[in-house]
C-alpha cells in the first residue's frame, strides 16, 4: 500500500550534486611570422630612406631648411593662410546649411535653384572660379547703387572695395559651401523622420526642432566630413595665388625660393608648417567627434540576476536518478 503511493507527494526536493569546475581555457596565441617579416622589411625601408634624406642628399639642404622655418616672412604667411581657411570655412558652413535646407524644400523653386548652385560649383574646378574671381575688377569695373534702368545713386570701384584677400576668401567659400551643403544634407537625413514627427507632436517649431532635436543628431555625421573638409580647405589656400594673392603660405616660399634658388628646402618648409597645423586640426576633430558620438553605439550590460539560482526537481516529477519513462512503461505491462 505504501508502495503505490507517489514518492515525491511527501518528499522533500532533492539539491543536484555540486558541478565539478571545469579547468581553465589555456589560449594558445596565433603565429604570425609573415607579418613580422613585413613589419621588419617596412621598419628597414623607412629607416633607409631617413638616412639617405640626411646624409646622402644635398638637394634637401636642412640647414637652409632650419634657417627658413621660423623666418618673419614664412610665419606672416602662416597667419595669412589660417585666416584665409578660418574665415572661408564660417561662411561656407553658413551657406552649406542655408543650401542644404533649400535642397530639402518642398518648393520646387527653391530647391532648383540650390540644385544649380550645386551644379556649377561642384562641377568646375577652385583653380578656374578663383581665377575668375580675381578678374571681377575687369569684368564688373564697377557697382551701380540705384533704382534698375535709371541713373545710379551711388558708384563704387570694384577693385577699391574688394581687396585679392577678400577675393580670395569669397571664391574658397562659396566653392566650400557646395561640399558642405551635401554634407550638411546627408547629416539630416540621417536622423530618422520620427525626431521631426515627434517634436511637432510635442508643439515645438521648426527653429526649435531643428537646433534642439535635428542637428545635435545629425552633427555626429556631419562633423566627421566637415573636419576633412577643414584640413583640405588649409591646403586649398595655396591655390589663391590665382586670385592672384601672393601672401599665404605655399606662395611666399616660392617667392623665397625664386631669390635663393634652391625651391627643395622651401618646399620642405612649408610642408612642416602644413603637417603641423593640419595634426592640430586632426586633434581638435577627434574631441569634437567624442563629444557629439556621445551614448552612440555603446552597448548596455545584460542585467544580472539579483539571487543566485541552480536547478532544482519540481514536485512531482520523477529525478534524474529514478525510473525513465519507457522502463516504468515497461514495468508496467509487465
Amino acid at each position: 500500500m505504501s508502495d503505490s503511493t507517489p514518492r515525491a507527494a511527501g518528499r522533500a526536493v532533492s539539491q543536484p550534486d555540486e558541478i565539478p569546475m571545469a579547468e581553465p581555457i589555456e589560449a594558445i596565441k596565433l603565429k604570425h611570422p609573415w607579418r613580422n617579416v613585413f613589419a621588419v622589411v617596412l621598419v628597414i625601408i623607412v629607416g633607409l630612406f631617413i638616412y639617405d634624406a640626411a646624409f646622402n642628399r644635398p638637394v634637401y639642404n636642412w640647414p637652409e631648411v632650419g634657417k627658413y622655418l621660423f623666418d618673419t616672412r614664412v610665419v606672416s604667411a602662416i597667419g595669412y593662410t589660417l585666416q584665409l581657411t578660418i574665415y572661408s570655412m564660417i561662411i561656407a558652413i553658413v551657406l552649406g546649411v542655408s543650401l542644404a535646407v533649400m535642397r530639402m524644400s518642398p518648393n520646387p523653386v527653391v530647391k532648383s535653384v540650390a540644385w544649380v548652385y550645386l551644379w556649377i560649383f561642384r562641377g568646375t574646378p577652385v583653380y578656374v572660379q578663383l581665377t575668375f574671381w580675381g578678374m571681377i575688377g575687369v569684368i564688373y569695373k564697377t557697382i551701380d547703387i540705384g533704382i534698375p534702368f535709371t541713373e545710379p545713386l551711388a558708384q563704387i570701384v570694384t577693385k577699391d572695395l574688394l581687396s585679392y584677400f577678400t577675393l580670395a576668401v569669397i571664391g574658397l567659400a562659396l566653392n566650400e559651401a557646395a561640399y558642405m551643403a551635401e554634407i550638411v544634407r546627408a547629416g539630416l537625413l540621417a536622423v530618422d523622420k520620427g525626431q521631426e514627427e515627434a517634436s511637432t507632436a510635442l508643439g515645438l517649431g521648426w527653429w526649435h526642432t531643428m537646433t534642439r532635436v535635428i542637428l545635435p543628431q545629425a552633427m555626429r555625421v556631419i562633423i566627421p566630413p566637415t573636419g576633412n573638409e577643414v584640413i583640405s580647405m588649409l591646403k586649398t589656400t595655396s591655390l589663391v595665388t590665382a586670385v592672384p594673392f601672393t601672401l599665404e603660405l605655399y606662395t611666399r616660399t616660392r617667392d623665397i625660393a625664386g631669390v635663393t634658388y634652391q625651391p627643395v628646402p622651401m618646399l620642405i618648409v612649408a610642408s612642416v608648417w602644413y603637417l603641423v597645423i593640419t595634426s592640430v586640426l586632426m586633434v581638435g576633430q577627434y574631441f569634437l567627434e567624442r563629444h557629439y558620438s556621445k551614448g552612440h553605439g555603446v552597448r548596455q550590460e545584460v542585467m544580472k540576476p539579483t539571487v543566485e539560482t541552480q536547478t532544482i526537481t519540481v514536485a512531482g516529477i520523477e529525478d534524474s536518478a529514478g525510473p525513465k519513462h519507457g522502463e516504468r512503461e515497461g514495468g508496467d505491462r509487465g
